[in-house]
């Protein structure tokens, strides 16, 4: 089993900041590249931004300069420090983990998936 379990949502004005967290655990051998995604209300969840196993990172355009993705594998946990928030960056936030290799299975590496957070960004 692997579980991924965010925090750090929640409701922000416009111009604000919020650091959400993400902290995979269960039988995980090694993960290749965290991120995170989202998703608002009628439209299809997108990539916001991913890191690999060796810091190297991936940012959609709309967040470029705003927000900062990190990662402590020692922990098997990414960050996502959100600064400057837009009412249009309002969505659910998703984390996910690609290139699981597992303890328990043997196979292809997995996909998976947190049950999201969502954030506001609102007056």
């Amino acid at each position: 089993q692997v579980q991924l379990v965010e925090s750090g949502g929640g409701l922000v004005q416009p111009g604000g900041s919020l650091r959400l967290s993400c902290a995979a655990s269960g039988s995980i051998f090694s993960i290749y590249a965290m991120g995170w995604y989202r998703q608002a209300p009628g439209k299809q969840r997108e990539l916001v931004a991913a890191i690999t196993s060796g810091d190297n990172t991936n940012y959609a355009d709309s967040v470029k300069g705003r927000f900062t993705i990190s990662r402590d594998n020692a922990k098997n946990t990414v960050y996502l420090q959100m600064s400057s928030l837009k009412p249009e960056d309002t969505a659910v936030y998703y984390c996910n983990a690609g290139g699981v290799v597992r303890t328990d299975t043997r196979g292809a590496p997995g996909v998976y998936w947190g049950q999201g957070t969502q954030v506001t960004v609102s007056s």
